[in-house]
């Protein structure tokens, strides 16, 4: 099939050879392409070891050379001719824009793929017209799927669950990173793969239309997944410490994750359910759209990073997401005695529940009431619109209509040890 651009083919064709030439010559003068020593630890399987060849290493190794080729020039020119490159050179590959970016993710990239799939640096038209040909489909389909997978730990998963607008929570499938990254083994936590809480992807698909020219910002997104799961299910849930980034399979960076969402909370692993994922989907919509209600995201904050604090600074960081959430500008008094009334189904457990509360209040360590906290965010998250939420419990305090919110979604949030 002939070239979509006749120009961009001709110039990517003569860098990639020019590419192969010099790197060629290296070997034969003696360097070595490194490798990389996979463990495959299949749980009650016999454990199997495999050397990859990290072509991409010695490719990036010697980047600043193959910058320098007359044919460089030229390739870059006639990616910054083409509107359809612009995606691949966004803002969002570790900093990078413009010339950078389209070095980083076409033209090294291109070479890699065609080196991988030859086993070393001999030229083969055939199987670099195949690679050019799957970037060609790459800038000039009808539209492109960008696809942000991290690893989650702390969580125990059987199957995939959805979280909404294309993100979802999925086994781990064994070769998935190291194929399109083969350096990802040292980018992975420990004893990823090897333990049933440290088995999961957290994984952001977009559909981009024709003409997109910038790919979704989707740490922010993961971590907003992150911050739901931990509401939902009340574990030591973490993402990270990087996120792999591609285009329609193309490779195109990996990026850290946002510091909250990277660093594991204490706390025993937990196991994600379909019921309690249908409740972190649920609370995923609603944190995503945080940013309407300062004072809900100031709680949505607080009470996350209590997360990781000892006493008394977990304390401090427990009042002020309560007061954010339910203060209503009274104080800390009366969210405490708002919060019982929202969590409590009897009057005993409203009692119970708002004696806790009003210790934490008026300067009490916590202790066991980061739970109450946790979960009147869930309930308020659920109801949807806090100010209407205060409202109602200032209502039903009078008794003028029926308390808000529902107890059984709070409670499909307790933790459970897998």
């Amino acid at each position: 099939m002939a070239p979509r651009s006749p120009d961009l083919h001709a110039a990517l064709r003569c860098f990639s050879l020019a590419s192969f030439r010099l790197l060629a010559t290296e070997v034969e003068a003696g360097a070595e392409v490194p490798f990389a020593f996979e463990e495959h630890d299949a749980q009650g399987r016999t454990t199997f070891y495999e050397f990859r060849p990290l072509i991409a290493s010695f490719v990036e190794a010697r980047s600043q050379r193959l910058a320098e080729l007359a044919d460089a020039r030229l390739a870059i020119d006639a990616l910054l001719d083409e509107p359809a490159a612009r995606i691949f050179a966004g803002g969002l590959n570790s900093g990078r824009t413009g010339e950078d970016a389209l070095w980083e993710t076409i033209l090294l990239p291109l070479v890699v793929r065609t080196a991988d799939a030859r086993g070393g640096f001999d030229w083969d038209d055939e199987t670099w017209e195949r690679e050019y040909g799957e970037l060609e489909r790459s800038l000039f389909g009808a539209e492109r799927r960008h696809v942000v997978v991290s690893p989650l730990i702390g969580l125990e998963v059987g199957a995939a669950i959805e979280l909404g607008a294309g993100i979802r929570v999925r086994p781990f499938v064994t070769g998935e990173l190291s194929g399109p990254w083969p350096e990802s083994s040292g980018l992975l936590p420990e004893r990823f793969a090897r333990e049933p809480d440290r088995s999961a992807v957290l994984e952001l698909m977009h559909v981009l239309p024709q003409g997109a020219t910038a790919r979704p910002d989707g740490a922010a997104e993961l971590a907003d997944a992150v911050t739901a799961l931990r509401l939902a299910v009340g574990g030591p849930v973490a993402a990270g410490p990087v996120l792999f980034e591609r285009v329609d399979w193309r490779p195109v960076g990996v990026r850290p994750v946002l510091p909250i969402a990277a660093a594991q909370p204490p706390g025993e692993p937990t196991r994600l359910d379909v019921f309690r994922g249908e409740l972190a989907r649920r609370l995923r919509e609603h944190v995503a759209a945080a940013d309407e209600d300062p004072q809900l995201g100031e709680a949505l904050d607080r009470w996350e990073l209590s997360l990781f604090q000892a006493e008394p600074f977990r304390s401090e960081q427990l009042r002020a997401a309560l007061d954010s959430l339910l203060g209503g500008g009274a104080g800390l008094w009366a969210a405490a005695l708002r919060a019982a009334v929202l969590l409590g189904e009897s009057g005993r457990e409203r009692a119970e529940q708002h004696a806790r509360l009003r210790q934490l209040a008026e300067g009490g360590e916590g202790g066991d009431v980061a739970g109450a906290v946790r979960d009147a965010l869930v309930e308020a998250l659920v109801f949807g619109d806090r100010a209407e939420l205060v409202s109602a419990l200032d209502e039903s305090l009078l008794g003028v209509r029926p308390r808000p919110g529902g107890r059984l979604l709070a409670r499909a949030a307790e933790p459970r040890v897998a």
